[in-house]
């Protein structure tokens, strides 16, 4: 093999391993039901603006929490799904009674604050801009938008439920979830 072949094999070569890097990084060994949920702080909004505090997982044991990871604000699939939460509300979620719907993208606060009033979204927003949530959650490998995953964790904070990718086109995937929702604010 020449010289210039060898160069241009070994050019070829650290393309090819640099381009799967960021699909390793990052990686996680998969959540499985039963499991701890990782614990987590981040920027919440609703449609009121950015909340004063921020949202710490850990804080809401006694109260099923419902991760929903999309890929970005105002996209139609995304639309499709936050708009049939909204619609769902009282049914999927009880009203927000001892439950806490978090819908989790990289978009800035900004941006998931002008969507939440516009399209009048009652439930909260996680601005993940670092993708440190969606990395834990392996939503994420530290690039790019975060996947359609969703966890439904229990008042004991352990995962109850997981789906990937949710189906938002699907009336299954709201039943199923609501299901779960169901069952696991029924634990205590």
């Amino acid at each position: 093999m020449s010289v210039r072949s060898r160069a241009a094999f070994t050019v070829a070569l650290c393309a090819a391993t640099m381009s799967f890097a960021p699909a390793f990084a990052g990686a996680q060994t998969a959540l499985k039901v039963g499991d701890a949920a990782p614990d987590f702080t981040v920027t919440t909004v609703t449609a009121k603006g950015v909340e004063a505090k921020p949202f710490k997982l850990s804080e809401h044991k006694g109260e099923t929490v419902i991760l929903a990871f999309f890929p970005k604000a105002r996209t139609s699939g995304c639309t499709v799904q936050m708009e049939s939460y909204r619609d769902k509300y009282a049914d999927l979620f009880k009203g927000g009674k001892k439950v806490t719907l978090v819908g989790v993208s990289i978009d800035p606060d900004t941006a998931l604050v002008s969507w939440a009033k516009d399209a009048q979204f009652q439930f909260h927003f996680a601005a993940d801009t670092e993708r440190k949530v969606g990395m834990a959650y392996g939503a994420n490998t530290g690039t790019g938008y975060h996947k359609r995953h969703l966890y439904v964790i229990d008042p004991k904070g352990n995962i109850a439920y997981i789906t990937t990718p949710f189906q938002q086109m699907s009336a299954e995937a709201y039943t199923a979830l609501g299901d779960a929702v169901s069952k696991s604010a029924g634990s205590k």
